[in-house]
């Protein structure tokens, strides 16, 4: 499971939203989703739909076990109900998503009493790169960390 997160993570980080081409006109992959799974899928849909604000996307097996949301440029979070207990993650493996402003979701995850931290953990602390970009950590339902950065 690690080393499937680790290499779905590697893919958001060099493949773009659209299919681009290497200098040879060979056709390289893009992203289509990534997959976790998780204990209680209606407090994780709820999370991921209210906290974090994706659109949930249609899901072909209508079996109450999975939801999926759009991620844009056809990729998707595919939530898998299938976890018997929490999993003790590591910050380092991730899910990043760019908003606007770091400040104002920082508010809103104060507002629902969710706590996040910089990277070296100080709770309710903000990181500013090197490069300017602002960025906060925290963890889902499941114990999943969850960056949100300004990036453009």
């Amino acid at each position: 499971m690690k080393l499937l997160y680790t290499l779905l993570l590697t893919f958001i980080m060099t493949a773009s939203a659209q299919t681009t081409m290497a200098q040879n006109n060979t056709p390289r992959p893009k992203l289509n989703h990534l997959a976790i799974l998780t204990t209680d899928l209606k407090k994780s849909t709820d999370f991921y739909q209210n906290i974090i604000g994706l659109e949930i996307a249609e899901e072909p097996f209508k079996d109450g076990r999975h939801t999926w949301f759009s991620l844009g440029g056809g990729a998707h979070l595919h939530i898998i109900q299938e976890l018997d207990s929490k999993d003790n993650h590591r910050k380092n493996n991730h899910l990043c998503f760019a908003v606007p402003s770091v400040e104002a979701f920082a508010k809103k995850l104060n507002e629902a009493k969710i706590k996040f931290e910089n990277v070296p953990g100080v709770v309710g602390a903000i990181t500013t790169r090197t490069d300017g970009v602002k960025q906060i950590y925290f963890q889902d339902p499941d114990g999943y960390w969850i960056e949100i950065n300004d990036a453009k």
